[in-house]
């Protein structure tokens, strides 16, 4: 389904609704992805996952949606992939492996835990270094914090402001394809 194409694994908040700032714009995030020839992964629920899936759908794009058995939802009617893992730390697993390149929405505490995942995962040397784009100022502190640990994982951090922005920022480092 997806074997060969770039995958892009974004994380958010679980909370914006259809009209939302907050979800138009990782709907349009979506979009832009799937127009790349790349597919859109996330948690697979409501909020910036399903605008992000839903975009991504629009644009004729596929749509990974790893969900938590322990959760007892349904994904989102826009994934065109689910896989279902038995436990939170198996789902966030699932999420770094699949990614080529991580965009961090605004959130909150599971979004937190998951840019502190990415983030150790490469300062471990757990898995190579990817792009990770920050779609929000809220994770300046976090990078900060983390610059002053380590420093050395943060080079693959980039902060852009647009969905637009993030898609030149992927192709900057992965090239036209």
């Amino acid at each position: 389904m997806w074997e060969g194409r770039r995958v892009v694994t974004i994380f958010g908040s679980s909370r914006p609704s259809r009209g939302d700032p907050a979800y138009v714009r990782a709907e349009r995030l979506g979009l832009a992805i799937a127009e790349r020839g790349w597919v859109v992964c996330n948690g697979g629920y409501g909020g910036t996952m399903a605008a992000s899936a839903q975009g991504a759908r629009q644009g004729g794009g596929a749509t990974i949606g790893v969900t938590c058995a322990l959760y007892g939802a349904p994904p989102n009617p826009f994934i065109t992939h689910h896989e279902e893992a038995v436990d939170l730390f198996a789902r966030l697993g699932r999420l770094l492996e699949l990614g080529d390149a991580y965009v961090i929405l605004p959130g909150g505490s599971g979004t937190l835990l998951e840019l502190a995942l990415v983030l150790e995962y490469m300062h471990k040397r757990l898995m190579p270094p990817k792009p990770v784009l920050l779609m929000a100022r809220q994770w300046r502190p976090v990078v900060a914090t983390a610059q002053r640990e380590t420093g050395s994982h943060t080079a693959s951090l980039q902060e852009v402001r647009t969905p637009e922005a993030a898609i030149r920022a992927l192709i900057g480092t992965w090239g036209r394809e």
